[in-house]
């Protein structure tokens, strides 16, 4: 039997669909786990492991102290244009001609992270490569190059180089934990998915219960289950054909009497 739906509406029982799932739980578990397994593997043997050090330079408006809030004020103006003049073509590609890196601008500018921390006149120049201690040069190389080239564009004091960038020691991405637990639930969202969109479309007739609600029906009788018998066993008692008797008794022959 089928159930009949509205063309224009499809219910979803809920209850049904979380038996459903709990019915499925290790194969759901198990996509968990296989998904999750591929995403980390895939991440610790196939992507690249880059590096990230920083290098920190400090905005200064003018040669005296910072005494001033007009001082401070201004400070902070400059670090914002000075966060875009660091990214710069003319930077970043002297950048490259002078270290030989064999990079387009582009492919520099996506290696570089400029910021800012709030309330501060501090510029920390981040750069991230497979090898660190390229990181390492190329940060420190960053922050030299533009602040000789903001003292020169902006005639004033440039940006003084407070720290120069670390050789990192731990990998800055990718984490391997992460992508598996982002695999993983890529994996859940799948099987539920698949699992769902089952017992949407099943349309089969399993309880009384059915076919009052899908077919507006009352429930006159059932065959009830008898016990130690399987489901698959009724439905084969119910389905399956008899199978006709083969007779085996023998013939009999006639005693006939003869006439005198």
């Amino acid at each position: 039997m089928e159930k009949n739906f509205d063309d224009d509406e499809i219910e979803i029982d809920l209850l049904e669909l979380l038996r459903e799932f709990r019915r499925r739980i290790w194969i759901i578990l198990g996509v968990i786990v296989l998904f999750g397994g591929v995403a980390g593997a895939f991440s610790k043997f196939v992507l690249t492991p880059q590096f990230k050090s920083t290098a920190m330079v400090y905005i200064l408006s003018k040669e005296t102290t910072l005494t001033s809030l007009a001082d401070l004020q201004i400070g902070s103006q400059l670090t914002k244009d000075y966060k875009i003049i660091v990214t710069s073509r003319r930077v970043l590609n002297q950048v490259i001609d002078e270290m030989e890196l064999g990079l387009t601008y582009k492919d520099l500018k996506e290696k570089v992270t400029i910021d800012n921390p709030q309330d501060t006149r501090i510029l920390s120049i981040s750069v991230e490569d497979p090898d660190p201690n390229m990181a390492k040069m190329i940060a420190d190389k960053i922050a030299t190059v533009s602040s000789d080239y903001i003292g020169d564009i902006m005639e004033m004091v440039p940006p003084k180089l407070i720290e120069e960038g670390e050789v990192p020691i731990l990998k800055s991405s990718p984490s391997n934990a992460k992508n598996a637990l982002i695999g993983g639930l890529l994996g859940a969202v799948l099987i539920c998915g698949l699992i769902t969109v089952q017992v949407v479309m099943n349309d089969t007739i399993r309880t009384e219960e059915d076919v009052t609600k899908y077919l507006g029906l009352s429930v006159l009788a059932s065959v009830p289950e008898r016990e130690g018998e399987k489901p698959e066993d009724k439905e084969a008692m119910i389905s399956g054909k008899s199978k006709p008797k083969t007779g085996t008794g023998k013939s009999r022959k006639k005693k006939g009497g003869r006439a005198s």
